[in-house]
């Protein structure tokens, strides 16, 4: 898949025409995923390429009052290509959500935009909107000469799948349907620096977990994880939290990896997060903390084995 970053819509000038995906993708769920596979199939249908026209940080950024999780995303920037392309995108074209951009009409956006893209078909979700009065998908199909396919809303237990509803399971420590809603497991990736070392002397090493990229974190607890390490997956317990029973202070993210022994520093390690334990509870002393964690690995272990 081709990136192509611009400022300016002068600077677009695409050779052949595409069918154009809108929308901004932060994270790339089965409601997206349905949007691109439509589009591919039409493209292949008409031989013409997919492209999609979106942002690599939230629109709601230029109308929000700042709040940090607004720079938060539900996937990686490497994992959110990864996808697109491997559901069939051809070329991605990024622009920044700007005060400029979003006061485009609904005309010149299509002037603009979708005519310098050479969109020949375009897709959009049944609740798209665009333009400086936030017009809907039937002004999309007014505004534009072409094709306009709408996808209409993907459902998960009688309930629409988004990008909220997604955030709100993952905050809430439902990793298991924020999984199932996004179509792969929410993951967390960084490098493994040194902790406390407190782990190793109760017999549960820690793997310390310095993430990368601005991507939400499960609720404070205890969870079921694979942990990828140079390729290869292996069964972990991990917790996020503040280490309540030893005073903690600081957020931190520890894995401990079942049958693994070796040191890990400075190298990067992918956490997927799988399903939650239990909550961060204070202990009264260590023997009753290992005796927890007896019962968590135990969780972990058997974890999947009735699927």
């Amino acid at each position: 898949m081709d990136i192509f970053r611009f400022t300016d819509y002068k600077e677009l000038n695409p050779q052949e025409e595409t069918v154009l995906v809108l929308g901004y993708f932060d994270g790339i769920h089965l409601g997206h995923k349905a949007l691109l596979e439509r589009a591919r199939q039409l493209a292949d249908q008409e031989g013409l390429t997919v492209s999609i026209l979106t942002f690599p940080e939230s629109p709601r950024l230029a109308f929000a009052r700042f709040q940090p999780d607004l720079l938060l995303h539900l996937t990686s920037q490497e994992k959110r290509y990864q996808l697109m392309a491997d559901y069939g995108v051809d070329k991605l074209y990024l622009t920044d959500f700007t005060s400029r951009f979003a006061s485009n009409s609904p005309e010149e956006f299509v002037d603009k935009y979708l005519k310098r893209l050479n969109a020949n078909i375009l897709v959009a979700g049944f609740d798209y909107h665009f333009g400086n009065c936030r017009a809907d998908v039937a002004d999309l199909e007014a505004l534009f000469d072409g094709r306009v396919e709408i996808v209409e809303e993907v459902k998960y237990q009688d309930e629409k799948i988004s990008s909220s509803r997604i955030r709100q399971a993952i905050q809430t420590g439902q990793v298991k349907e924020a999984n199932q809603l996004l179509g792969y497991e929410f993951s967390t990736e960084g490098i493994v620096v040194h902790g406390d070392a407190r782990g190793r002397t109760i017999g549960y090493p820690t793997a310390n977990l310095a993430p990368f990229e601005r991507v939400h974190f499960p609720a404070e607890g205890v969870y079921v994880t694979d942990v990828e390490i140079e390729g290869q997956r292996y069964r972990a317990m991990a917790s996020v939290g503040k280490n309540v029973t030893f005073d903690g202070r600081e957020l931190r993210i520890e894995a401990h990896i079942f049958d693994f022994d070796r040191f890990i520093y400075g190298e990067k390690i992918t956490i997927y997060w799988l399903d939650k334990i239990r909550d961060m509870v204070k202990f009264d002393g260590i023997d009753e903390l290992m005796q927890q964690m007896k019962q968590d690995e135990q969780v972990a272990l058997a974890w999947g084995q009735d699927d």
